[in-house]
Parts: structure tokens; sequence; C-alpha cells
């Protein structure tokens, strides 16, 4: 039995006022801040029940004892209710409600309904925009995925308008039979438009149908004595037929997500399976934060109105959900729903047949990923318990900041700093930054600018101090770090450096840890569980930096020169490229034969070959 609330809030005197209407209730804490948002078909009965004398559970309890005052706001009935409580918690992310870390935008497949060669792309965004948009997909990965299916079995062109516009020959994607090279009109608008056509009903789901106009057509060409064109039609349905075999189920029922929720603890798993036109095309597992939580029920309920309720939201419901167990609030959701989406949404429970089989392999992969997530956790534990040993630390380090810097030959430098704590990466503390004003391959002074601009951030009160700063470097690297520590007066901070050996080999590393006296060298063993955390640590700090340099240096390769002269424009660009040959043939020419093509001025060929020859 629990104890009673000991809250400073006059709970008695709030209640005897409070009406019994359905609304949403806000409990403030200490500084007016939202602790946590709730909904209830009867508010006084609801908020009532936090302040029994008896059965809250010791995280209720924690909660109730924060309680300072608390906001009601009255609806017209409960879907309203629940729409508005999902609202108040995307907007104030309360410590106290179910906290989702990965709240990106789904991803699509467009394609595009202005060109006469339409293409297929990965696109992530509003839906605003022109074109017809296939999906939501769970991930960038299974987007990627079919793109990669389309572009081997019906060829229509994904590359960028701009690359498409600016060619003169096929590209490789032709060569290697990945395309049909409209770019150069190597294929009729007629023929590109029936590929265009089978790949929508591919991702309409329509494949039974698909196969039967594709065999359709291999008669057709076969009769007519045209056995190349069977035989590609061949090909096509072979690889329709292999990809519908790999799928779990193939074309029973249409969209649906099929969620699983397992807990232990604190933690919490909720896998979801994403059935689009009767295909599984992706899973994913989620690991809210929900504190108040006690039935993996709970966590559903809690799951689904945060992640599909909201007026963004709509276009990423499927006609159906499935969940293995019924739900309380079943009625409530399946008509908030229905009113975000402006259709029939149906919410399943206890499902038969194929759907049984999905909600299985659901449960399965949730009890799984919670189990290994755990292992993680127990084992990234145990490793700072022994770096706290090793380093003679007081208490145990909280927060651990890593730092690297990445460039190709001074190229497009890029710092990172990735963050760990005892539970393993955080990584909505991620950072990134874009080193500018040095010298090219100066590493120290790329370090100096990622700390400085770090730690003037924190200054300013964004982010939170560390109790260890991790430099990916020696001795001088150190030695920029100590400056701008005192420079900020953190003498607080724990400073430790990982440089690679003599051998540059995993678990021959030196460690330097700064004191008073100097950099003092620490020894551990290879086998040792603290050292291969700090190797985590620091191989994630240089894989996220390189990722950033990649990413940076690829940007500014695929810039032309001819781009960052004033006054030209995407179509003259197009004109010099045709009328030149390519950029080659624009820099061999003179200012006369530039200003001989059409659209360009003498004015403007003064520029352009200025610009070009650095004039």
């Amino acid at each position: 039995m629990s104890a009673k609330p000991e809250t400073t809030f006059d709970h008695k005197h709030f209640l005897r006022s409070l009406t019994s209407r359905p609304g949403v209730y806000q409990m403030l804490g200490k500084n007016g801040e939202v602790i946590y948002v709730g909904k209830a078909r009867n508010l006084k009965n609801r908020v009532g029940s936090y302040f029994r004398g008896s059965g809250l559970t010791s995280k209720t309890l924690a909660m109730v004892n924060k309680i300072h005052d608390i906001d009601i706001t009255v609806t017209r009935g409960e879907t309203e209710a629940l729409l508005l409580e999902q609202n108040l918690i995307k907007a104030h992310r309360p410590p106290y409600n179910i906290q989702l870390r990965d709240d990106k935008s789904y991803p699509y497949i467009l394609l595009t309904d202005k060109d006469q060669y339409p293409r297929l792309g990965f696109y992530r965004g509003s839906r605003r925009r022109g074109g017809r948009f296939f999906g939501p997909y769970p991930s960038a990965h299974a987007t990627r995925e079919t793109l990669q299916i389309l572009q081997k079995v019906f060829r229509v062109r994904q590359c960028n308008d701009t690359y498409f516009k600016n060619r003169s020959r096929p590209c490789l994607q032709y060569q290697i039979d990945r395309c049909t090279g409209p770019c150069v009109d190597l294929i009729s608008p007629e023929d590109y438009a029936r590929d265009v056509q089978y790949s929508a009903m591919f991702l309409q789901g329509k494949s039974d149908a698909l196969t039967r106009e594709l065999t359709l057509n291999m008669e057709i060409a076969a009769e007519a004595q045209e056995f190349e064109r069977a035989a590609q039609i061949r090909d096509q349905i072979m690889d329709l037929r292999r990809i519908q075999e790999q799928q779990f189920v193939a074309n029973q029922g249409g969209d649906a997500d099929i969620l699983a929720a397992a807990m232990k603890s604190t933690t919490i798993c909720v896998h979801a399976i994403y059935v689009r036109n009767g295909r599984i095309i992706g899973s994913k597992s989620y690991f809210p934060r929900l504190r108040l939580a006690s039935t993996p029920e709970e966590v559903l309920e809690a799951f689904i109105a945060q992640v599909y309720l909201g007026d963004d939201k709509a276009a990423n419901i499927p006609a159906e959900i499935i969940v293995p167990h019924p739900l309380s609030e079943a009625a409530e959701l399946e008509a908030a729903l229905g009113y975000v989406a402006a259709r029939k949404i149906k919410l399943s429970q206890r499902v038969r047949g194929h759907r049984a089989k999905w909600v299985e392999l659901a449960v399965t992969n949730a009890v799984e990923s919670l189990q290994g997530r755990l292992r993680s956790k127990q084992t990234i534990l145990n490793r700072f318990i022994e770096l706290q040993e090793i380093l003679k630390l007081d208490s145990m380090p909280e927060r651990i900041e890593c730092f690297d810097i990445s460039h190709t030959g001074g190229e497009g430098t890029v710092g990172s700093c990735v963050v760990f704590d005892q539970n393993g990466a955080l990584k909505a503390d991620y950072r990134r930054f874009n080193i500018k004003g040095i010298t090219g391959g100066d590493d120290y002074a790329a370090m100096e600018q990622v700390l400085d601009r770090r730690f003037t951030r924190l200054s300013k009160g964004e982010g939170k101090v560390p109790d260890i700063l991790l430099i990916d470097g020696g001795k001088g690297q150190l030695t920029q770090a100590k400056e701008i520590l005192e420079k900020f007066q953190l003498p607080e901070i724990l400073l430790l450096g990982i440089a690679k050996g003599i051998s540059r080999r995993a678990g021959q590393e030196t460690l330097f840890l700064s004191t008073e006296s100097g950099y003092r060298e620490i020894a551990m063993a290879t086998e040792a569980a603290a050292l291969h955390l700090l190797q985590q640590i620091r191989d994630e700090a240089h894989r996220f930096a390189i990722t950033g340099h990649r990413q940076r240096r690829s940007k500014a390769r695929k810039e032309s020169s001819l781009e960052q002269i004033p006054g030209l424009g995407p179509k003259r660009r197009r004109e010099l490229l045709r009328h030149f040959g390519g950029q080659q043939g624009i820099y061999k020419a003179t200012q006369e034969e530039i200003g001989r093509v059409t659209g360009i001025s003498r004015k403007l060929a003064e520029n352009i070959y200025a610009h070009l020859h650095n004039i």
C-alpha cells in the first residue's frame, strides 16, 4: 500500500468546485511548467483519483507530490478532449507523458506529374507540392529499397531535374540497364508513360492486375515476333513474382499498422509492422518514455494517440490499426482517428487468420527488441561503473561528450559532438559544426572553434554541462580544450583524451587525463570494459563527423562553378553547356565566343569569362 500524496496543492478545495463534464487537465509544477496532461470523461472523478488515500503507484505518487496547480479545459465530448490532450502534449512535452525520440515526418515516394518524362524519388516533407505521393513508408531504408526495385524492374528515371536536363549522352544507369535513357530521347514518351503507369500500379499494390497486363503484352510481342521485347517483359514478370514471394502475406488486405508493446521495469518497447496493400513493407521498434504506464495496453493507448492524432498526421493513418489485446479506450481512439483522417478507421483487437500471424510477429519482435535494449543498457552501465573506478571518481559520470574533427586534405572540415549517458547514446543532443575561417587541415584550430561554439551555446543555457569531456586526439587537442574550459570557467569538467597508439589499432590507444600538474597517461587493459566504452563513444563521434563531412563535401562538389555567377540562371547555363558540349568547352572559350551564345549579353559574357579565369 502506497503512502498518501504529500503535495502542497490544496486538492480538497479544488475538487469541491470541479465539474463532472469531459475535458482536459494540465498538472503544473513549482514554476508553472506543465508536468502532465490528461483527459477524462468525468473531470471530477479522474482528477480526484490522483489524491485518494491509497492505491497509487510509486511513479504516480512521485508526480502528484510535484503538483502545485491544475488547469482545466472543458470540452464538448471525449473525442474533442482526446485531440486537445495530444495538441497540449506536443506543445509542452510534459515529462510524465509519453515521449517519442523520433518525431521526424514519414518518407514518401514522389512521382512528378508535370514533366514529359516524370521521375520517381525519395521525398520527406509537406505534401502541398505537386505530384503523386505513395506511402508513407516506415523508414528511409524501406523507401529506398522500394525505389531500387522499381529502378530494376521498370527503369523509370530517378535523377534530379538539373542532372536530367543537362545530359548530352546517357549516364551509367542506362549502361547497367537501370534506366531507359529519356534524357537523350532513347525511349518514346508513349513507352515511357507505360513504364510510369506500371510503376504506379506496383506502388498502389495492384500486383496481380499488373502481372496479368504484362503477361498479355508479352504474348502480343511474341506473336508479333518481337522476341527481345517479349523476353524483357518476361524478366519483369519474374522479378515481380519474386518480390511477391518474399512477402509474409502477398496481396491479402489493404493498409494496416500492427502494434505490440512489451515492458519491463521502466523500459518500454513498441514494435510496429507496416502493411501497405497487403504487403509488409517494413517494421520499426520505438522506445518511448512513459513514466506512468503500468500495462502494455496503457502504453499502446498513449502511443496511438501521440503517433496518429494531429492535423499533420491524417495522411499517415492506415485504414486499420491492429493491437493484440482489447484497449479500454478503443471506442474513443477509433472515433478520434476517424475524425482526424476524415474517413472510417478501424481499431482491431483479437484478429484471426493472416492478421493474427502479423500480430504474433509484432509481439515477438517487441519482446526481442526490449531484451536487446535491456542487455545493451546493462552493458553500458557496467562500463560506466568501471570507468568511475579506474578514474577514481567520487560519483559515477552521468554525461560524457566527445568531440572529433573530419576533413579530406583540409576540404569540408566538420566537427562533431556526440553525447552518452548511462543508458547509451543521446542522439537528440548530437551536434555538428561546419568549420570556417581556418587554414585547411589545422585540426587544432578546428577543435578550438568547435569547443568555443559548443560552450558559448552552453553559457546561453543550451544543453547540459558534461561530467567528462572526451577529445579524440592527443596532448595538442587537449591543450585547446583546456584553454576553452578555462575561458568559460568550467574547471569541474574532467578532460580526457584518447589518441591512437603507434600501431593505430583498436585496443592500443593512449589515454591522457588532464590534471593540475599536466597530462597523466592512463593505462587500461585491452579487455577493460571502461576502455570499450571510450572506444565506442570515440568511434561514434568519428562516424558522426565523417558522415557530416561527406555530406558537406558532396554538396560542394555537386555545385557547378557556373551556378556561382550572378545573372546566369538555369536556362542560360543550359544554353552554354549545349553550345560548348560541357564545362571544359566553356573554360576554353574566349569572351567573344561566349557572347555568341543565345541569351548571353556582352556584359554577361565578360562576367562569365572573368569568373572562370579569376580575373
